[in-house]
């Protein structure tokens, strides 16, 4: 479980966040979603340490994360598995290096024990056999499925996903997003995902918080995201003419 109090980070004179508190709950897609700058990225980033909190902390099964000393930040950051929007992958290594990438950096595994590991984690993705392909020869559906075998790996305990769907097609979109629900509950991981995906939101939801403004705006779950009675998150929601129709049919 990881908990997020009183969070407030301000950039220059800009408020960013205000007073942010959120339970992301362990073996559950925890989503954050909110229009492009309204600091669902932020929050994400105070998440994986790479922003301090001005007010506020961050903890992690009750371990704090927030303003200690860098030593205890990386023991917490070894249970992390990152998927960044744009998969981040390695241009220079091939598949099999990039999923074994954080082994090499986290563990005293042998390489036998190594190769083990990636060779599981792609055949979880459904990538049995492409350890010797080079990122320029994936596709875009390819490259974050092995980006989420890079990401579970080292056998997260917290998964942090960055908008998993942008720039794939609606049918890849779902496919990534089964295989994350799936891992998380497999795996009991409490996973962490930033989106705009609607589809996401409706189908893998199973917390759901959305950000406003800087502020929380609501709380729930895919159940009651549809029925609520909030303007913003239904302008959010139903902003386009398909889901309009959808929604009042």
């Amino acid at each position: 479980m990881i908990e997020v109090k009183n969070i407030t980070k301000r950039f220059g004179d800009h408020l960013v966040l205000d007073d942010i508190n959120a339970t992301f709950e362990r073996g559950k897609t925890n989503l954050i979603i909110g229009q492009s700058g309204s600091g669902k990225t932020v929050l994400m980033k105070i998440c994986i340490g790479l922003f301090e909190p001005d007010h506020g902390m961050v903890t992690f099964d009750n371990r704090s994360f927030s303003n200690v000393k860098e030593k205890y930040k990386n023991d917490i950051r070894k249970e992390m598995g990152v998927l960044f929007q744009g998969g981040a992958l390695f241009d220079s290594m091939n598949v099999e290096q990039n999923v074994m990438f954080p082994l090499n950096m986290f563990t005293d595994m042998s390489y036998e024990e190594k190769l083990e590991r990636v060779n599981f984690c792609l055949k979880r993705v459904n990538l049995d056999g492409v350890n010797n392909l080079m990122t320029s020869e994936l596709s875009g559906g390819m490259m974050k499925r092995v980006a989420i075998a890079r990401a579970i790996s080292n056998s997260p305990k917290y998964l942090f996903c960055d908008e998993p769907n942008s720039g794939l097609d609606p049918i890849t979109s779902e496919l990534i997003d089964d295989l994350i629900s799936e891992i998380t509950q497999e795996y009991n991981i409490t996973t962490i995902i930033n989106t705009h995906d609607i589809n996401s939101v409706i189908k893998i939801g199973q917390t759901i918080n959305f950000i406003h403004k800087g502020k929380l705006w609501w709380s729930g779950d895919n159940k009651s995201v549809i029925s609520s009675d909030n303007k913003e998150l239904n302008n959010f929601l139903f902003s386009t003419e398909l889901t309009k129709r959808i929604i009042t049919k």
